[in-house]
């Protein structure tokens, strides 16, 4: 039977220590995926539920964007995807009488696992002006409050339309298109949070945003470079992936600051041989410092131009530009300036080096360890030249593989969310509708939260997601918020930014991936793209958790409805009743989608063109690959500090909090805690399970501080540190972000200790 939800928030600053893991999945996975599901669903939903996981005719994961292969397995789901699928397809119901018994002040003292335990949002809820508690409302009533708020701005701009990457293709492109009808572009995403540097990097560097491999050509790699990344716990399907690359004689190098048992050896519980033994992954760990990546890889691109015969140079000569500078910045590389960014020992690259060379076929994937540093877009931009110098991009079994993270992150985009959009969408998107878009750029999520600050902005809507939680600077995010006329939030559960409102506050419950959607009497169904460029169906199966849930598209054609009124002759009521027809639209407005209809009814979709994939074109300003030529950087830390990188545990999905365990890492019942490097914990006197405050450092003077938090001694890279986000979020000062990407630079924190 499914169980109630906790009723007390359970400390969290006192977890117990166990040994660290070596190995991931097999056996304890499984039974913690079943312990969880028949918590939240009980056993015969459980099994209705986690059957239809990632089949074709099943419903896509609300997890990770990791694609499924051709052949589906019947448990085609990982540990952490059975997580999130029991999270919304839970039992437990968040109805009026919740928010009459809990006042948002008290919402507000509660922690995300909690306010996350709680279960599924069962009717609009209204927060008026001056009121301490939610109450319910009509969807009607909603609606009329948002357009009040809307009309009654002084210009479109001030208004912010925030998307999280769990929304459908089809939300999305509605939610784009009224946002630039009603005449703004401010559609801030949570890809400015995460993989913005590798757009911005990629797009310069190959003409496209997007990763240039597919699971087949993991699968027939000759080397496997998996850099500032965790699948064992942020993408664990991956894990199979690498281990059928192993298995057909790959070779694969990690690059990180912490060990991951993922990456030492996967148990797959596919097999009872994966159970049993399982298999080892990595052939060589390298322990890299905090943001010593783009030095690592400048240092083995001299080391590839000192090689004799190494550099492909008929690709070099045919598909490239910008060879010579790059060249020569790389050959200026040196030793010890690499060693002290990296704390690597020269044999340890040496023998890297010495795989780059042996492999005809390539691939670095990546994750935020890269994407979250001041220096993250010449790091990827590092990574690229890296791979062009051995003709790596464009051929069978090599390319980038930036592993998103939220299953339709990628596909928002796509869509046309994104603050900055091209000349030639809004020329499609204008031509299509009829309609006059904003040119001017708009404002992504950092200059959001600056916006919210200093009055610029006044009404902020999101489509699903934690904005809260899941952004930097803490308290002044939060600070901000608060002087917003209006914050509206399409969720399907309780998060903290529910607590954390504007002058009035809505929240507009709305069917998840698990739910059937059915309107004007037939059964839809929506599409998502994964990490590679796959896009296919998504098909819930279960009854929805309350009569009074409306789909992600219905909420986005109403609202258009009520604010843009009978002025518009975009057809919202027709794509309510009938997402084919926005898929209709976005044939004819999006590259890719021609003819998406027939083509997504295919069992496992279909693949988005890819210029450098398929024709080795590059639609980039010169027509060519583009090699730069960037200075090195590295983070430098003053005497006796520390840098930290924010990251999760295992029992959390982005800002979602499954439990309190962290069970590779061996942190058990506990969240409030930082891994220090034992050496760098004796230098600075901080003893194993004493307690500490994190304190962040940054040119603007202010104090940021984390209070609390247990010493974990934890074999880190010397000179860094890793606590948990969001309740290390606080430490990231809004300002300190990636150079031209703005993504909070949320993986080089300076942090001190003092005494709690």
């Amino acid at each position: 039977m499914a169980t109630k939800p906790p009723t007390g928030d359970p400390v969290q600053d006192a977890p117990q220590v166990e040994a660290v893991q070596h190995a991931a999945a097999g056996l304890p996975a499984v039974a913690h995926s079943l312990r969880v599901a028949q918590q939240q669903m009980g056993v015969r939903r459980t099994a209705q539920t986690l059957l239809k996981v990632n089949q074709k005719d099943g419903f896509d994961c609300p997890g990770c964007a990791w694609p499924e292969g051709d052949k589906r397995h019947t448990a085609e789901f990982c540990e952490n995807g059975a997580k999130a699928v029991a999270e919304e397809a839970t039992l437990r119901r968040v109805t009026p009488d919740f928010f009459a018994a809990h006042p948002v002040a008290d919402l507000a003292t509660r922690s995300g696992y909690w306010l996350g335990q709680q279960g599924r949002i069962t009717q609009p809820m209204y927060l008026p002006e001056g009121a301490d508690r939610y109450e319910a409302v009509t969807w009607e009533r909603a609606f009329r409050i948002i357009a009040e708020e809307l009309t009654a701005l002084g210009s479109p701009d001030e208004a912010l339309f925030y998307t999280s990457g769990r929304t459908s293709n089809e939300a999305a492109f509605l939610l784009q298109l009224f946002a630039r009808e009603f005449g703004t572009n401010n559609l801030p995403d949570c890809s400015n949070m995460c993989h913005e540097s590798s757009g911005s990097a990629l797009t310069e560097t190959i003409g496209i945003g997007k990763g240039s491999v597919s699971l087949e050509d993991l699968h027939h790699a000759d080397l496997i470079i998996v850099a500032g990344q965790n699948p064992g716990t942020n993408h664990p399907r991956m894990l199979s992936a690498l281990e059928e690359a192993k298995a057909a004689g790959a070779k694969i190098i990690s690059v990180n600051p912490l060990p991951e048992a993922g990456m030492e050896r996967f148990k797959n519980p596919q097999t009872a041989r994966g159970m049993i033994r399982g298999a080892a992954l990595n052939d060589l760990f390298l322990q890299i410092r905090i943001g010593g990546d783009q030095a690592l890889f400048r240092l083995l691109n001299k080391l590839i131009l000192d090689t004799e015969g190494a550099v492909d140079t008929d690709f070099v000569a045919q598909h490239t530009h910008g060879y010579e500078d790059f060249a020569e910045a790389a050959r200026a590389a040196d030793w010890a300036q690499t060693l002290t960014a990296t704390g690597l020992d020269r044999a340890d690259i040496e023998e890297a080096l010495a795989m780059v060379l042996a492999s005809e076929r390539t691939i670095v994937c990546w994750a935020m360890g890269l994407t979250q540093h001041k220096h993250s877009v010449p790091t990827i931009r590092e990574v690229v030249n890296f791979l062009l110098l051995r003709g790596n991009i464009g051929r069978p079994g090599a390319g980038v593989c930036p592993v998103r993270g939220h299953s339709n992150v990628q596909g928002d985009r796509t869509m046309g969310i994104f603050e900055r959009p091209s000349a030639a969408f809004l020329d499609a998107l204008d031509r299509e509708f009829a309609i006059t878009s904003p040119r001017h750029h708009g404002y992504d999520v950092v200059r959001s939260i600056q916006a919210l600050r200093d009055g610029e902005a006044k009404v902020f809507f999101a489509m699903g997601g934690n904005f809260v939680a899941a952004t930097p600077d803490t308290t002044v995010t939060e600070a901000a918020m608060r002087r917003a006329r209006l914050t509206v939030h399409v969720s399907t559960k309780l998060n903290r930014s529910h607590a954390v409102t504007g002058t009035r506050a809505l929240i507009l419950p709305t069917l998840g991936r698990t739910d059937k959607d059915v309107q004007a009497g037939q059964k839809q169904f929506v599409t998502v793209e994964d990490s590679m460029g796959l896009v296919h169906s998504s098909r819930g199966n279960l009854t929805p958790a309350s009569p009074h849930l409306l789909s992600e598209p219905a909420i986005v054609a109403r609202l258009a409805r009520a604010v843009l009124g009978p002025a518009s002759t975009t057809p919202w009521e027709e794509f309510e009743k009938d997402y084919g027809t926005i898929r209709d639209r976005i044939s004819r407005v999006v590259p890719g989608f021609e003819d998406f209809n027939a083509r997504v009814a295919r069992p496992g979709g279909f693949a988005l063109p890819h210029a450098p994939r398929d024709e080795r074109r590059f639609p980039t300003a010169t027509g060519k690959a583009n090699f730069t030529a960037a200075p090195v950087e590295f983070p430098e830390l003053p005497e006796g500090r520390l840098l930290l990188q924010t990251l999760r545990s295992h029992d959390q999905y982005n800002t979602t909090i499954y439990g309190l365990d962290d069970r590779y890492r061996g942190i058990k019942g506990g969240r409030r805690i930082v891994m220090v490097n034992p050496e760098d914990a004796r230098a600075l006197g901080l003893a194993d399970g004493s307690y500490t405050d994190l304190v962040s450092e940054w040119k603007d003077g202010a104090e940021r501080r984390a209070p609390g938090f247990r010493v974990v001694h934890y074999p880190t890279a010397r000179g860094c540190a890793a606590a948990y986000y969001p309740e290390t979020n606080v430490l990231v000062p809004l300002d300190a972000t990636a150079d031209t990407s703005n993504t909070p630079a949320s993986k080089s924190v300076v942090i001190r200790f003092e005494k709690a």
